[in-house]
């Protein structure tokens, strides 16, 4: 990420698509950077600054652990909103303020229609295993999440592989994306 991201102007948003093999490896390459950008600022109730997206619980808690385990130096704060846990545990850590939501798209889903949740701050946006998204039907609510958040954030997509649907979905949202491969 240091090499491209020194090629690019002060405050250009980046866009990445990598194509890479799952796992706590791969979560290493968004998490970081992301607790790096992280580091100034704070969060605000109902309105994180980072919204990772996984296309199931078990992957989305890994995630998180990865999320806890990278960021244990720093002063952020983290919400996980997966199915089959408390709703209302998960609204109370929405409302302290949470910098980084991970989170499943239906349950991210869930929350932002009940009004506990504005994703006008989010700076940046991270589509994890984005060819599982698309067989398991979630390419219409990521076009939806992605449309409930500002123009202007950084978009990261990662898949294993890259079928037609994700190369269009990568199109419609991301500007000029870096590829990795």
């Amino acid at each position: 990420f240091q090499g491209i991201t020194k090629s690019l102007k002060k405050g250009q948003p980046i866009a990445f698509v990598a194509k890479g093999q799952t796992g706590a490896v791969r979560a290493a390459w968004f998490v970081l950077p992301m607790i790096r950008g992280l580091e100034t600022g704070g969060a605000r109730a109902g309105m994180p600054r980072s919204l990772i997206l996984e296309p199931t619980r078990e992957l989305a808690a890994q995630v998180a652990e990865q999320f806890e385990k990278y960021g244990s130096g720093y002063k952020l704060t983290m919400a996980l909103l997966i199915g089959g846990v408390s709703f209302g545990d998960q609204e109370k850590k929405l409302n302290a303020g949470a910098d980084v939501l991970i989170a499943t798209p239906g349950r991210l889903m869930d929350h932002f229609g009940r009004g506990g949740l504005l994703m006008t701050g989010v700076q940046m946006l991270v589509i994890d295993e984005a060819d599982r998204m698309l067989d398991m039907g979630f390419i219409p609510d990521i076009e939806r999440i992605c449309t409930l958040l500002p123009k202007t954030r950084q978009t990261l997509l990662f898949s294993a592989t890259m079928p037609p649907e994700i190369t269009r979905l990568a199109k419609q949202f991301q500007k000029e994306p870096v590829r990795i491969e």
